[in-house]
């Protein structure tokens, strides 16, 4: 394990106090780079975020892929987990926290954004980073590739109902150019990129020189995630320092409901007897959010400056470091799988 992985809870850190930091000291320089950005999908981020997905996609062997569907267990697991538990359990922390607990220090109409941009944040399973946790626990790549694939077809027609139900509206519109772009950007295109690279690498007959460019790989991967924390918390860093506690009262549930359904999550795998390297990614995909699509509806349905939007964004700033604990937590546990752990 490299000096990157090993801190890796180190340098995430340090990266989030960079972003704040920076984030206020040249907040001109981040509003430039958050402008670049095409149907709510930053191009920036989504460079880094390619960095990251890349050697994973390499790693794919797509003559294994087929052999994917023999084992169903990990599919259902995520496609329960994400459409019939996640998005309910959110919007009852919602309401808990916001209608009952938290009713004193918030008024009703801020609640019912926060509640809101909770909801739809709670509706919108991960894409993109699902490929990085799914590395970091040495996940299947091709069974991670299935889960995600069927996901967001799912999510295509299952988000917009859900969405509405939960929120009591009767029309959601869904951002499709939010949504397939983001699939192309961060599936299909390093997909492609690395399939096309393991294929010239296998024609060669060199599956040293691949193992080789993995290794190699690596390093860029975590730099691509630790670039990426610094963009994501420079973005907001002026909101971090003007509502430090708004963001903290919804911060609270979020963190419930993440590791909430992690826990749920990794005791069904665990009952189902799946293999680790299946077991940890589909606990990740139920876990993680799709924080653009999230921010896009709840900017188009609330407003850019409301609570909803501000609560997806909240969603944003615990991702990374909440999901990274969750890898700390399945790599240590890998032996409950019948695996030898190497942390």
């Amino acid at each position: 394990m490299g000096i990157f992985e090993r801190y890796l809870t180190l340098w995430v850190g340090l990266c989030i106090l960079a972003g704040v930091a920076l984030g206020n000291l040249v907040p001109d320089f981040f509003g430039i780079v958050a402008s670049l950005e095409y149907a709510h999908v930053n191009l920036v981020v989504a460079l880094f975020i390619w960095v990251m997905i890349y050697p994973m996609m390499v790693q794919i062997d797509f003559s294994a892929i087929k052999d994917v569907g023999k084992k169903p267990r990990g599919l259902v697991l995520t496609l329960v987990i994400n459409w019939l538990i996640k998005p309910f359990t959110m919007a009852a922390l919602g309401w808990l926290f916001f209608r009952v607990l938290f009713a004193d220090w918030v008024d009703p109409q801020s609640a019912g954004e926060y509640i809101a941009g909770m909801i739809l944040l709670g509706v919108a399973p991960c894409t993109a980073m699902v490929f990085v946790w799914s590395q970091l626990t040495k996940g299947d790549p091709n069974y991670t590739l299935v889960q995600v694939s069927v996901n967001d077809i799912i999510m295509v027609f299952a988000f917009a109902p859900i969405a509405a139900f939960l929120l009591g509206v009767s029309d959601i519109h869904v951002p499709w150019e939010t949504l397939l772009l983001s699939v192309v950007l961060y599936v299909v295109l390093p997909l492609v990129a690395g399939a096309w690279t393991r294929h010239r690498l296998e024609r060669r007959g060199n599956g040293e020189q691949l193992g080789r460019l993995l290794h190699q790989l690596k390093p860029w991967s975590i730099l691509g995630l630790l670039a990426t924390v610094v963009l994501l918390f420079g973005f907001q860093a002026e909101t971090i320092i003007a509502q430090p506690q708004t963001i903290g009262l919804i911060a609270i549930p979020l963190l419930i409901q993440t590791y909430g359904i992690f826990i749920i999550a990794y005791a069904a795998a665990y009952w189902l007897r799946l293999p680790h390297k299946v077991a940890a990614p589909a606990c990740m995909i139920g876990t993680s959010n799709f924080f653009e699509l999230a921010v896009a509806v709840a900017i188009s349905l609330f407003g850019l400056h409301s609570g909803a939007a501000l609560a997806t964004v909240v969603g944003v700033l615990v991702e990374v470091p909440v999901m990274l604990s969750l890898v700390v937590i399945a790599n240590r546990t890998r032996h409950w799988f019948g695996e030898v752990s190497h942390v």
